[in-house]
């Protein structure tokens, strides 16, 4: 049963890693933090994404991330 637990647990954290990227999963995200991995998967296109690249892709320049909120009149 202690193996089957461990074996399990391993399997768990090996699929976590997988899923994003080889990379460590992310815990207690904030608003800025979703912002930026929005921000990676559309000039990447993945979450866990980045470049080092200066100049952004062709129609990056019009797409903008922020949402505005609606005015009170």
């Amino acid at each position: 049963m202690i193996v089957m637990f461990g074996a399990t647990g391993t399997g768990l954290a090996a699929f976590k890693t997988w899923q994003n990227e080889g990379k460590r999963p992310r815990y207690s995200l904030d608003q800025w933090d979703k912002v930026m991995m929005e921000r990676d998967r559309r000039l990447t296109g993945t979450l866990r994404g980045q470049t080092d690249n200066p100049q952004a892709p062709l129609g990056f320049e019009f797409s903008n991330g922020w949402k505005l909120e609606k005015r009170f009149n």
